[in-house]
């Protein structure tokens, strides 16, 4: 099995990026968030996990030992599959899941695009006791000049065009989250910016599915 890799990124697409180790290129699917974290050519340890289903291996990638724990954990409550367990992971840090299942908190799982009340309700039955909460989240970086478009905006527009959200509700999405959170505006953090604007677009917006 593998658990991990240690590389350099080689490319970067919407849902996938390649780390090359020992002169082979490894293809890894991973969240927006966790590629949104990665930067060509630069040295990293990706924690793995590798999925075979009807014959067809899959490798995902995550940026921290949690996150695969998460990933897996959600995989194993009915109906939930790789796709929505990397979209509880894109609106959600992994402290967050923990506190939410904690506090039978079903709501916050319906802000996760392809996740219904109904499924929200059994990913809270099926893992209560199974995750319980760690520490709080870190809290994001900041230090973006204030007036200026918030430097993860590209980023962020594009990772929720690459889950099939329209460019216009995309920057909807981004601007709901800035109006809710004006300190977003000056993070440097993609991730976090990533998770809010999720968080905002789950609350209501209409998805446009390719």
């Amino acid at each position: 099995m593998i658990s991990s890799l240690t590389g350099e990124i080689q490319h970067i697409g919407i849902d996938h990026a390649v780390i090359a180790v020992g002169g082979v290129g490894y293809v890894f699917s991973a969240s927006p968030t966790t590629l949104s974290a990665l930067r060509l050519g630069q040295d990293i340890s990706v924690q793995t996990l590798l999925l075979i289903r009807d014959d067809n291996p899959v490798l995902y990638g995550f940026g921290t030992a949690d996150e695969r724990e998460i990933f897996e954990t959600m995989m194993t409550v009915s109906g939930i599959g790789p796709r929505i367990a990397l979209a509880v992971l894109s609106v959600y840090h992994p402290d967050e899941v923990r506190q939410s299942i904690d506090q039978q908190d079903d709501k916050a799982f319906t802000k996760v695009p392809g996740i219904g009340p109904k499924s929200a309700r059994r990913i809270i039955l099926e893992l209560s006791g199974k995750l319980v909460p760690r520490e709080e989240p870190d809290a994001p970086a900041s230090g973006a000049p204030r007036g200026a478009e918030p430097s993860w905006k590209e980023q962020v527009q594009q990772a929720l065009v690459g889950l099939g959200w329209s460019e216009k509700d995309a920057l909807k999405g981004i601007q709901h989250a800035l109006d809710n959170d004006p300190e977003l505006a000056t993070s440097t953090d993609v991730s976090a910016a990533l998770r809010a604007t999720l968080q905002n677009l789950g609350e209501g917006q209409t998805r446009q599915r390719h």
